[in-house]
This record gives C-alpha cells, structure tokens and sequence, in this order.
C-alpha cells in the first residue's frame, strides 16, 4: 500500500527533529478554555481575562493574553494558539496541530479536581484518548500514530493540590498527610499517568516543576502576612525534588521514552526578586484589581482599580502569570530542558 502524503510529511519532518504538534495536560496555567465547557465556577472567559489576547477574546485563559504554551507551539512554527479540546467548534484537522487537555484547578490528586467539578488529570488522559481516535478516524492509523509518537507532550500541574486542597485549614489532605508525605503521594501519581500517555504512544514528555507558590501574590495574602509565605514555596520545592526523582525513575523503565523535569522554580524566584531586570516594575501584586486577591469571578470588568498595562505586572491575577511573563517562562524552557527535543 502506498505511504500517503501526509504520513511521509509527519515521517520526514521527524527525521529533521520537527514537532508536528504540542499537546498540553495540566490545570489552569495551561487552560485555553476548557472549562468554559463545565459546569464549574472557575472560569476565565469574561473581561478583563482575554483584553490583551489577539481580538481581545475572553477565551477561558486566566491570562490577559496568550499562555505559556501558546508561545511555546509558535515558537515550533506551529500554530500561534493551543486550543481546548472541548470546544466542540473546532474540527479535527486544526487539532491535530496542537490541543490541551487541561483544565483549570485540577490537580495530581483525584480530590483537588473534586473540590471545583473540574476535570481529572486521568480523565484528561481519557480525552486523550478520544483525541487519538478521532485522528485515526480521520487522516488514518498511520497518520494519527505519526502525530501522536512526535509529539511534544507538556504537562503542568501540582499548585493547586496545594494552594487548594493541603493548605486551607482543616483540610482532608492536611489531616492524613504530613507536608512531605502528601508531596510523596501526590508524585507517586505520576507514574500511572505517564504510564497511560506512553501505552497511547506519547514519547517526549515534559513535567513542568512548581514555581514558589508560598510567593504568589494570593499566597502573601493568606500565608505570607504579605510577605512570601517560605513553608508553602517549601512544599514546592520538596514536591519538585519527589517529582523529578520520578521522572528519572520512569525514564528509564518505559521503552523510548524521553521524559524531562523542567524546573521552573529559580527561574520564577529570580522574576520575583529582581523584577526590574525582567522589565516588571510589579511582581507582588496582581495586575487585576488590588492584585491580592482577585481571581477566577473576583476579577472582573466591573473590579476597580485593574491596572491600564499588564506589561508591567510579572502576575494578571492573584495566581496566573500575566502575557509577559508566560511569554518568557517559554523562552526559558525552550532555552533549557526542551532544547534536546527541538
């Protein structure tokens, strides 16, 4: 049987090392959108969320503009945006260059998704899944083990099961498990998602470590006495040891398989400390409203005092990066762990 065109364009670009396509898993650092298909309160698709994205859409970013990921898949030649694949608009064909799974407030632990009726992070791989078949269905099984086996896979998730689901008082979590217990648990969780990504045929993937959440600008607020809160960004930092020893654990268990830790924590601690040197005069406080405490429905277009130039606040919200700072968290990662894959 002949080879069709389209295999042989996905075949001979993976001989010249090209990514056909960028496939997001994680929670709302990397969410274009997709939980503005649930029936959830964490939302994002309302102004001023979207005010600086091409056309000033509301798409469901908690950002004002693009994600870290959307630079990432433009900086591939891919296209400019990852979209959500639950958004039931878009066909087949323009996801098959790129799609995320993620949704905002999930975590590695099953209870962090349950606490906002947000997605899981197996139930992303499940839509994974159904993403697979319905690339075969339509460009045929050789195309579709083609996109998915080239394929950069991004995956960033962890803040929220502990901003959310560990360090609110009186938490379940919080009961069972000791700090570095529940960072042993939420790790050992990784293993069986990978594990599933690498049975679908994912063979370059990529965890993003956790930045120091104890610094985010609602973390100040709640945990820092306006200050960084130092016992959460130590969580962090106990968390990305756990989850990068994991990785290199299951990297060299699972046949072909490349997976990377990308650790993010210095890169972000230095924004935080020095951010002048980055081109922030803001990197306490968030650019909507007072900065320390909106997010999600909080900020608004009815929220006073929302800053006139996110371009100059390292953070949009009281949790998410702004435009600028996703833009260069991008260049950072693209400059490090995910230099070999490109």
């Amino acid at each position: 049987m002949a080879v069709s065109l389209f295999v042989l364009f996905f075949l001979l670009g993976s001989a010249a090392g090209r990514i056909p396509a960028v496939i997001v898993f994680g929670d709302s650092t990397v969410d274009p959108g997709n939980n503005d298909f649930l029936l959830t309160p964490l939302k994002a698709n309302f102004p001023p969320y979207g005010r600086d994205f091409p056309g000033n859409i509301s798409t469901g970013r908690f950002c004002n503009g693009r994600l870290s990921t959307d630079f990432l898949s433009a900086s591939l030649g891919l296209p400019p945006t990852v979209p959500p694949y639950l958004d039931p608009s878009l066909p087949i064909q323009l996801l098959a260059s790129g799609v995320s799974f993620a949704s905002a407030g999930t975590g590695l632990d099953p209870a962090t998704s349950q606490l906002l009726s947000v997605i899981p992070l197996m139930e992303e791989v499940e839509l994974f899944r159904e993403y697979k078949s319905r690339l075969a269905a339509h460009f045929g099984a050789a195309e579709a083990e083609a996109i998915v086996g080239e394929a950069l896979y991004v995956v960033s998730i962890g803040t929220n099961d502990y901003i959310v689901n560990y360090f609110p008082m009186a938490t379940e979590r919080s009961k069972q498990f000791t700090v570095g217990e529940f960072g042993e648990f939420l790790a050992a969780g990784v293993a069986e998602f990978v594990a599933a990504l690498h049975a679908l045929g994912a063979r370059k993937i990529v965890f993003v470590g956790l930045a120091p959440i104890g610094c985010l600008p609602l973390e100040r607020l709640t945990g820092g006495g306006g200050g960084c809160s130092e016992e959460h960004s130590a969580a962090a930092r106990g968390f990305n040891d756990r989850l990068e020893a994991a990785v290199a654990r299951l990297d060299g268990e699972l046949p072909g398989l490349r997976l990377r830790f990308a650790p993010l924590y210095n890169f972000v601690s230095d924004v935080i400390q020095n951010p002048q040197s980055y081109g922030f005069e803001n990197a306490e406080q968030g650019c909507c409203g007072t900065g320390e405490l909106e997010v999600s429905f909080l900020c608004n277009k009815w929220t006073p005092y929302t800053c006139p130039d996110a371009n100059r606040y390292a953070f949009f919200d009281s949790v998410h990066p702004s435009e600028k700072l996703n833009g260069l968290l991008s260049d950072y990662l693209l400059k490090t762990t995910l230099a070999e894959f490109i």
